[in-house]
């Protein structure tokens, strides 16, 4: 009986050993592995010295706050959605390509969005789409963006910035207010829209051009009646001037 045993433990241990021999020989073999098909949750893009390049995930998996990259904390605040994260070449994340769509009591709900960061900041640019259900109305919007960011933006920073922002406007929502202000004078956050080329809310197809507090300034483009304009604005928002003028 105990001969019976050691040759079955000897032979499973042998077994065991040899499925992992061959599993990992199959993949350092010299050449590319050509896959017919594959099924995979996550994938990571990594250079050779581990550092994570891209990140192709699903919901589930998709990083936000729970997990480091390259060493530093995610965003703990992002929604999980499927898509795909982009890290240069010092491991901060500097764009990605998010996009969902489901059913839901108004109707539906979708969207995607494709972005670039400023180095360790937020986004510059920004290809857009929207697609809502709004009362019996359908809402869609789409838009190449572009985004003025703080000249001392940081990632980590913001972070932290907004939680204590977060905190401190429950308990006074104007000495948070005030502490945003002087956070944004620093140059630490803030931002706003300078170009969009797209279709806006207001079924406007054109060029939409904003001040460097993000207040509209200029518009061309064609509305929903198909009549083309060419809008001014002041800094209030006001129209100053219209082309062609409205015909009485």
């Amino acid at each position: 009986m105990n001969r019976e045993l050691v040759f079955l433990r000897t032979f499973a241990v042998a077994t065991a050993v040899g499925f992992v021999f061959i599993a990992t020989s199959a993949f350092k073999e010299n050449g590319n592995q050509k896959f017919g098909e594959i099924d995979v949750e996550r994938i990571n893009i990594v250079e050779k010295d581990g550092t994570v390049k891209m990140v192709i995930t699903n919901v589930e998996r998709f990083p936000n706050g729970k997990v480091k990259i390259n060493g530093r904390p995610t965003n703990e605040g992002r929604k999980k959605r499927s898509g795909m994260l982009y890290f240069n070449e010092d491991g901060i994340e500097c764009g990605g390509f998010i996009y969902d769509g489901q059913k839901n009591a108004k109707g539906h709900s979708a969207g995607l969005s494709l972005t670039y960061d400023q180095y360790d900041g937020d986004q510059v640019m920004q290809l857009l789409t929207q697609d809502y259900k709004e009362g019996d109305k359908r809402v869609v919007t789409s838009g190449l963006m572009f985004n003025d960011r703080p000249s001392k933006e940081s990632q980590i920073k913001t972070e932290q910035i907004m939680k204590e922002l977060d905190k401190l406007g429950k308990k006074d929502p104007k000495a948070a207010d005030e502490k945003y202000k002087l956070y944004e004078a620093q140059g630490l956050i803030g931002g706003a829209p300078r170009v969009m080329l797209g279709k806006s809310g207001s079924e406007n197809n054109g060029l939409f051009l904003f001040d460097n507090k993000g207040m509209p300034k200029a518009m061309f483009y064609v509305d929903k009646e198909n009549k083309a304009k060419l809008d001014f604005f002041d800094d209030k928002g006001n129209t100053i001037a219209s082309f062609p003028d409205k015909i009485k």
